[in-house]
C-alpha cells in the first residue's frame, strides 16, 4: 500500500513539473528577447560605411590591436578618410614588419605619401615594392592589383615584367593586355594578345574572345571592329611568314569585316604554301556567295578550276562558279542580251557535261530560268524541266521542287490550268510539309491572278497558320489585300486590274505592269489600292535600278498611307534604300529612327534600332 502511494505521488509530481516547464517555455516564447548591445565591430563598420571616420577609428583602434590581419585594411582606409596620415603610416609599417612578403603594402605607403605630397618618398615606396617582390603568383597579383587600383599602370607592367623573367612558361600576356586596355593603349594591348598567339597556337580561341570583348564585336557590321588589329597582324605576317596561325587569324578577321578580297589573297597564299587541296578557298567562296560578293566568289572558284580536274573541288567549282555568274547577272538591273546569251551557252555546255551527275540540278534550274524569264524561250525551259522530272529514281522532294518551277513557267506563259495541276500535285503529295504549303500558296496566288478572289482568300486564310513563317506572312498579306480592296463594295474591277499587273511583274513585263497599275487610279479614283500600287511599283523600280523612283514610291506610302498594310515596310525599306543604295547615311539614320518612333510594334524595329545606333556611332558591344 505504501509503495503504491509513493508511486502515485511521484506520478503527480512529474505531471506538475512537466506542466510548469511547458508554461515557462510558452512565457519565454511570448516575451521579447532582451536587446543586445551593438558590438565594436558592428559599430566600427556602421560608422565606416557612413563615412564618419573619426568615430569609426575609436573602435578600429581596439579591433586592430586585437587582430591586425583582419582589421588592417578597414582601419587604414578609415585613417586616410580622417586624414590621420601618420597613424596610417605607422600601422602600415607595422604590418610590413610582421608580413614582409606583402610588398603591396608599400603601395599603400606610397598612397599616404602622395596625399602628403611627398613625391620622393612615394616613388621610393613603389620602387621598394618592386625590388622586394618575391615573384610567386599570389604576391605578383597582389602587388599588380595594388598598382592598378591607383592607376599606376606602368608599375603594374613592371611587376609582370619581373614575373615574366622567372616564369617563361607563363609570360603574363593576358594580364599585361588588361593593363594596357585600362591605360587605353590599344596598340600595346593588341600586341600582347598577338604575342600570346605566337607563343602558343592553341591560344587562338582565348585570344579571339578577349579581343572581341576588348575591341567591340558586331557580326553584321564587321566583327572585331578596330583597324589596328588587322594592321598589326599584317606586320607580323611579313616578319614571320612561317607562323601560319597569324595568317589564319587575319583571314578570320577579314571574313568578319567582310574584307573578302583580302581574305582571298591570304587564303590563296596559305593554300599554295601548305600545298592544300583548296578547302579554305572553297569555304571562303561559300561565304562570299552568302554575302552576295560575286566577284571574289568567282575568283575563288576560278582558282580551284585552275588547279585542274584532279583537284577535289574541280567539278563543284565549275558548277558553283556558273551559279555565281547566273546570280550576278540576273540581279543586275538590266542585263544585256549578249551577256544572257553567253551565260546560256556556258550553262548548256555544262548541262551536257554533267547530265548524269548529282551536281546537275542547279545547272538545269538556272538554265531553265534563264531561258524562260530572260530569253523568251519558255518552251525550251519546259522541255528541260519535264525531261528532268521524268527521270527514274529522282528524289521526291527534288521532283516536287522542280514541278513548282515548271508550274511557274506555265503560269508565265499564261497556261493557268497546267500550272494549277502541277501545284495541286505537289500540295497533295506533301500536304503537311513546307513545300506542300508553298504549292498551296502559289495555287491561291494563281486564283488571285485569274480574278477568283473568293477562292484565293479562302486558301490564303487557311495558310495563315502555315508552319513556314514566310508563307504565313505572304498568305496574310494576300488575304488583307483582297479584303481591303473589295470590302463592302462588290466592285472587284480595280483588284482585277491590280492582280493582272502582278502577273505582268512575274512575267518581267514591267512597263505594262506600271501602265496597268496607273490606269487603276485614272479609272477608279476612290479605289483602296493606293499603298499596294506604290509598293509594287517600288519593287519594279528597284529591279530596274531606278533608286530615286523607288524613294518616291516609298515616300508616297509613308506620307499618304502610313497606317495601311505597307506603312512600316515602306518606312523601313526607305531607310535601307538610303543606307545601302543611295549612300545617304544621315537620311538613313532619320528614316530608321522614324521606324522606331512611328511603328513601335513593327517586326522591323529590332533591325532598325541596331542600324540607327550604328549610324549614330554607338558602341554596340556595351
Amino acid at each position: 500500500m505504501k509503495i503504491s502511494f509513493k508511486i502515485t505521488l511521484l506520478f503527480v509530481a512529474a505531471v506538475l513539473f512537466f506542466q510548469i516547464k511547458c508554461h515557462a517555455q510558452q512565457v519565454q516564447m511570448t516575451m521579447p528577447a532582451p536587446t543586445q548591445p551593438a558590438t565594436k565591430d558592428k559599430l566600427a563598420m556602421q560608422y565606416f560605411e557612413q563615412k564618419e571616420f573619426e568615430k569609426a577609428n575609436v573602435y578600429f583602434d581596439d579591433l586592430f590591436d586585437a587582430n591586425p590581419s583582419a582589421w588592417y585594411y578597414y582601419y587604414y582606409k578609415s585613417l586616410l578618410g580622417a586624414k590621420e596620415y601618420s597613424k596610417a603610416e605607422k600601422i602600415t609599417k607595422k604590418q610590413l614588419k610582421q608580413n614582409k612578403q606583402n610588398v603591396f603594402l608599400y603601395v599603400y605607403l606610397g598612397r599616404i605619401y602622395k596625399l602628403e605630397e611627398d613625391s620622393k618618398k612615394e616613388k621610393e615606396s613603389y620602387e621598394k615594392a618592386l625590388k622586394e617582390l618575391e615573384p610567386i603568383q599570389p604576391n605578383i597579383e597582389n602587388l599588380a592589383n595594388a598598382f592598378k587600383e591607383d592607376n599606376l599602370y606602368d608599375y603594374a607592367i613592371d611587376v609582370y615584367n619581373k614575373a615574366r623573367k622567372v616564369s617563361p612558361d607563363y609570360p603574363y600576356y593576358y594580364e599585361r593586355a588588361e593593363v594596357y586596355k585600362a591605360k587605353n593603349d590599344l596598340s600595346s594591348m593588341i600586341n600582347e594578345y598577338l604575342d600570346a598567339l605566337e607563343f602558343r597556337d592553341s591560344e587562338i580561341q582565348t585570344v579571339q574572345t578577349n579581343l572581341q570583348n576588348s575591341l567591340g564585336y558586331d557580326d553584321e557590321a564587321g566583327g572585331i571592329r578596330n583597324p589596328l588589329l588587322k594592321q598589326e597582324l599584317q606586320k607580323r605576317i611579313q616578319k614571320h611568314p612561317d607562323k601560319i596561325i597569324l595568317s589564319e587569324f587575319l583571314i578570320f578577321i577579314q571574313k568578319q569585316q567582310k574584307d573578302f578580297d583580302g581574305a582571298f589573297v591570304q587564303s590563296r597564299a596559305l593554300d599554295k604554301r601548305l600545298k592544300e587541296e583548296g578547302n579554305r578557298i572553297y569555304e571562303l567562296a561559300k561565304i562570299c556567295v552568302s554575302n552576295q560578293n560575286w566577284d571574289v566568289a568567282k575568283r575563288c572558284f576560278d582558282y580551284l578550276i585552275e588547279k585542274g580536274p584532279e583537284n577535289l573541288y574541280y567539278d563543284s567549282a565549275i558548277i558553283d562558279g556558273l551559279n555565281v555568274e547566273y546570280l550576278a547577272l540576273t540581279q543586275k538591273p538590266q542585263p544585256s542580251n549578249q551577256e544572257l546569251i553567253l551565260l546560256e551557252e556556258k550553262l548548256t555546255k555544262a548541262n551536257k557535261k554533267y547530265k548524269t551527275s548529282f551536281l546537275n540540278p542547279i545547272i538545269l534550274k538556272n538554265l531553265a530560268s534563264l531561258k524562260a524569264y530572260y530569253l523568251n524561250k519558255s518552251e525550251e525551259a519546259i522541255e528541260l524541266l519535264e525531261s528532268f522530272i521524268n527521270l527514274q529514281g529522282l528524289e521526291a522532294t527534288m521532283k516536287a521542287e522542280y514541278k513548282i518551277m515548271l508550274a511557274d513557267i506555265y503560269l508565265l506563259k499564261g497556261e493557268i490550268w497546267e500550272a494549277s495541276l502541277l501545284y495541286s500535285q505537289v500540295e497533295k503529295d506533301f500536304k503537311y510539309e513546307a513545300i506542300g504549303q508553298e504549292a498551296k500558296f502559289r495555287n491561291a496566288k494563281l486564283s488571285f491572278y485569274a480574278g477568283d478572289f473568293a477562292w484565293a482568300k479562302t486558301q490564303a486564310d487557311v495558310l495563315k497558320g502555315a508552319t513556314t513563317k514566310l508563307i504565313a506572312n505572304d498568305a496574310l498579306d494576300l488575304s488583307l489585300i483582297i479584303t481591303d480592296a473589295i470590302g463592302v463594295d462588290t466592285n472587284d474591277i480595280p483588284l482585277k486590274l491590280f492582280s493582272s499587273a502582278e502577273l505582268m511583274i512575274l512575267q518581267h513585263r514591267y512597263t505594262d505592269a506600271i501602265a496597268r497599275m496607273d490606269s487603276i487610279n485614272l479609272l477608279f479614283s476612290t479605289n483602296t489600292l493606293g499603298d499596294d500600287i506604290y509598293f509594287k511599283k517600288a519593287q519594279i523600280y528597284f529591279k530596274l535600278g531606278k533608286y530615286l523612283d523607288v524613294e518616291a514610291m516609298y515616300k508616297n506610302i509613308v506620307e499618304y498611307y502610313p497606317g495601311d498594310l505597307y506603312g512600316d515596310d515602306a518606312q523601313f525599306r526607305l531607310a535601307e534604300l538610303y543606307d545601302k543604295n543611295l549612300n545617304d547615311k544621315e537620311k538613313a539614320k532619320l528614316a530608321y529612327e522614324d521606324v522606331l518612333v512611328k511603328y513601335q510594334g513593327s517586326i522591323f524595329t529590332v533591325e532598325a534600332r541596331r542600324r540607327f545606333r550604328e549610324l549614330r556611332g554607338d558602341n554596340l558591344s556595351n
